[in-house]
């Protein structure tokens, strides 16, 4: 009998000391927690691995490369951003994430001049670019609304930004800038006098006043017209000219 009482005895000894040692190691992790101390995260832009690495062990951190972005100032390899912005206060023993630079992203420019924005638009938004800027030129030679010029041209590389986060909505387009015929100045004349005129003759002069014509009538000289002479008349109109001797235009 005493020695079953001697075993109950010591069961729940063996019971208090597991509980006591385990609220003294709780104790003392606590207390160790407890009085780490904070440090302020370095700047690690721009840096290498190396420079970076050694910034953070010095304050009791370590480096976690998570991977890359493209960036057109950063030199490749360095670092372009960090989880943790330079200056906060974190726990000693901490991994700061770091994100390298790819350089800068690079677009193939396409060929757009001769077309109108409508046609060009698909193929910019292909090619991951975005209009930026649309200046509209008169021109005796390109038609009006199509593209006269462009920049950058497309023997030239562009050279884009970084992506932004993507909560701010993705990459970064690069801009192109477009010059747009707007046609021809529209000229107002004095409609010249065409009777009596050659048809060549009646030819040359409508071309140097940007008129359209149309001949009717059989013969080599003109014999009546419309609009009637002095009359005024914008570039890009029609005169009517009549050949021969037949009835005057009405």
């Amino acid at each position: 009998m005493q020695e079953g009482l001697r075993k109950a005895v010591t069961i729940p000894l063996y019971v208090i000391g597991f509980i006591f040692l385990g609220l003294v190691s709780g104790y003392l992790a606590f207390k160790v927690l407890s009085f780490s101390k904070t440090v302020d995260v370095p700047d690690l832009r721009g840096t290498t691995l190396i420079e970076a690495n050694t910034l953070l062990t010095k304050r009791g951190l370590y480096l976690k490369v998570e991977g890359e972005d493209y960036d057109p100032l950063i030199v490749p390899g360095r670092i372009v951003r960090q989880d943790v912005p330079a200056g906060n206060k974190v726990k000693e023993q901490r991994g700061i994430k770091v994100f390298l630079s790819k350089g800068p992203r690079v677009w193939s420019i396409p060929e757009l001049t001769g077309q109108t924005i409508e046609e060009a638009e698909p193929v910019i938004a292909k090619s991951g670019l975005k209009i930026e800027k649309v200046i509209r030129l008169h021109s005796d030679i390109v038609e009006k609304d199509k593209i006269i010029a462009q920049r950058p041209n497309p023997d030239e590389v562009a050279w884009g930004g970084s992506p932004q986060k993507p909560e701010e909505g993705g990459a970064r387009q690069y801009g192109l800038s477009l010059i747009v015929s707007s046609g021809p100045y529209e000229m107002i004349y004095s409609c010249p006098e065409f009777s009596g005129k050659s048809r060549e003759e009646a030819m040359a002069l409508v071309e140097r006043l940007r008129l359209n014509v149309q001949f009717s009538g059989a013969g080599e000289r003109v014999k009546s017209q419309r609009p009637k002479p002095y009359a005024l008349i914008k570039s890009g109109e029609s005169v009517y000219l009549q050949l021969g001797g037949e009835e005057i235009l009405r």
